[in-house]
């Protein structure tokens, strides 16, 4: 069975303090067992026309759908989900079942 990845790519609104939400989601995907890893990154490359204001890219993968489902209703997902959501000005998420064509050395 195919790991289940969420992928989560963001623009902050204007004046938003995003290390604190980095440590807040941090600590949430470490409270969630459902995730299986996570990790970010901050754009430092990108031409401005292609990346669309867009700054950080958040991926989780997980074990599979049922986990990724079971971690979109837990209590600190949802909780977090509102804090998140009020800081972002644009967003673009994708869940998707992954294919994996090279594995890790």
């Amino acid at each position: 069975m195919a790991e289940f990845k969420h992928l989560v790519v963001a623009k902050f609104k204007e004046g938003v303090v995003v290390e604190g939400i980095l440590k807040g989601m941090e600590k949430m995907v470490s409270e969630i067992g459902a995730v299986k890893s996570f990790e970010w990154g901050q754009d430092i490359e990108s031409p401005e026309m292609l990346r669309q204001g867009f700054t950080h890219a958040f991926s989780m993968t997980f074990s599979s759908k049922e986990d990724f489902t079971a971690f979109l209703s837990h209590p600190n997902h949802v909780e977090f989900s509102t804090t998140f959501s009020a800081v972002i000005e644009k967003i673009v998420l994708l869940d998707f079942p992954s294919v994996l064509v090279k594995a890790p050395a």
